[in-house]
């Protein structure tokens, strides 16, 4: 078994609605995002996957979020853009897009700050 990551980012602002902090003001991040991909197998060329073709799809993401106000996005109409949250809509959108025979999603861990993190994953 394999597992292969790429790592992207992007800046966006946002709040948490209900939350007793600071947080529950508008403020912004540099959030990083890393997507971890499961292959059981290599090609002919011992590559599971071109990361140029995962780069691809996870800049297609990124640059939906990137310098925008997350709580305006539709994916968090009725949800607070929170880590667990942003990590796990990636997850599922990088999920539908990626269908190589062989490989699977295996987990989404975004990055708030330079020390804090949250990973998603499903079983």
């Amino acid at each position: 078994m394999y597992k292969l990551n790429v790592i992207s980012h992007f800046s966006a602002a946002h709040k948490l609605v209900g939350y007793k902090g600071a947080c529950k003001d508008l403020h912004g991040h540099n959030w990083k995002v890393r997507i971890g991909i499961l292959c059981d197998k290599t090609d002919d060329l011992g590559l599971t996957i071109d990361f140029k073709i995962v780069k691809e799809y996870l800049n297609k993401l990124i640059d939906s979020f990137d310098h925008k106000y997350l709580n305006e996005l539709s994916c968090f109409e009725e949800k607070n853009p929170t880590s667990e949250n942003i990590a796990r809509f990636f997850y599922k959108e990088m999920s539908k897009k990626f269908t190589i025979k062989g490989c699977r999603i295996a987990e989404v861990e975004i990055w708030e700050s330079d020390n804090t993190s949250m990973v998603y994953f499903e079983d």
